[in-house]
């Protein structure tokens, strides 16, 4: 019988076929980390930890010696304050750099935390978009919830001058953006992705919680001062930082993944921690006490709403990992369709 010399693979078919293994390749060196010794895994969580919360405790040492409490939350931060918040922040980022380079070696800092930007630039801006739009929604919601229960003096939008609030608002969070990749290469760069390794159908939902309680608990030392909570005592404002950072930690996470870029994390953790929190001051009667605790994103209000968005995100797949990998895996095939 003659033998039959089978067809070359057509050109798209093989550009297809490239582009697949390259985005699993991709997927693979950026996300993954079950290609590492479970040993060297463990080790590298365990440092990270350690530095992590060393750093945070020794860069708030200055005011914890002095007895510094904040009792209000219309109460400006000092200069002394600030820069201790800011050496904070940077701890988490700086644990990730010293594990990757010094104790994993697996590979090239910028990749191993996710710190490039989404191409193509369309994809990049819905992604910074959407970071903007969904805390703005979220804590809308939230202070809305806390109007009607009657908890927040809300004192009417005033649209006079309600555009220069907004613009000095969003330009004050692009400002301190630098601290925000400060912590989010910590945390989305690094600890989540080790612990959502693939192969464990229950590594994602460990991820979470094990991340969200890290987030939590790396801010002791400013709960224990009153930071998020200001006169509250430990025994309330640790379990309510706990409630707060386990819900919102998925959003966070889930703009890290649709977006394949620590990037839009850092933008909505920014957003989170300092629009949403001049929201709550902006349109609330100047002379009436506020407390986070009932009506804010960090209170009560702001986890029924964000509880249901990540409701939404979890009935429709969106926090596994592999929803965005299969995603991409099938992508190309798009791309041969005539």
């Amino acid at each position: 019988m003659e033998e039959v010399e089978p067809a070359p693979l057509p050109i798209r078919d093989l550009a297809g076929f490239l582009a697949v293994a390259l985005i699993r390749r991709f997927h693979f060196m950026t996300f993954s980390s079950s290609h590492m010794p479970p040993v060297n895994r463990r080790r590298g969580l365990f440092i990270f930890l350690v530095v992590a919360y060393i750093g945070m405790w020794a860069a708030m040492s200055p005011l914890l010696v002095s007895g510094y409490r904040r009792g209000d939350a219309r109460e400006e931060t000092g200069v002394l304050e600030q820069v201790c918040i800011a050496a904070a922040m940077l701890a988490p980022a700086l644990a990730a750099i010293l594990v990757v380079r010094c104790v994993e070696r697996s590979g090239r800092v910028r990749d191993t935390l996710a710190l490039r930007w989404t191409k193509p630039w369309g994809r990049a801006a819905r992604a910074c978009l959407m970071a903007f739009v969904v805390p703005a929604g979220l804590t809308t919601a939230a202070l809305v919830i806390s109007t009607f229960a009657g908890r927040y003096p809300f004192d009417g939008v005033h649209w006079h001058g309600l555009g220069t609030w907004a613009a000095a608002a969003v330009l004050n969070m692009l400002v301190s953006l630098p601290l925000f990749f400060g912590e989010e290469l910590g945390w989305q760069g690094y600890l989540f992705p080790r612990l959502a390794r693939d192969g464990d159908r229950r590594s994602p939902i460990r991820a979470y919680a094990v991340t969200g309680a890290a987030f939590a608990l790396w801010h002791l030392p400013t709960l224990l001062m009153g930071g998020q909570y200001p006169g509250r005592p430990w025994y309330v404002s640790v379990p309510a930082m706990l409630v707060s950072c386990l819900l919102i930690l998925p959003v966070f996470t889930w703009l890290r993944l649709r977006s394949g870029s620590v990037v839009p994390a850092v933008i909505g953790h920014a957003f989170v921690s300092s629009v949403s929190v001049e929201m709550v001051t902006e349109f609330a009667d100047s002379k009436a006490a506020l407390d986070p605790l009932h009506m804010s994103m960090a209170g009560w209000p702001g986890w029924i709403v964000t509880g249901a968005f990540v409701a939404f995100l979890t009935l429709t797949g969106r926090l596994q990992p592999s929803f965005y990998t299969a995603r991409n895996v099938h992508q190309p095939a798009s791309i041969r369709r005539p």
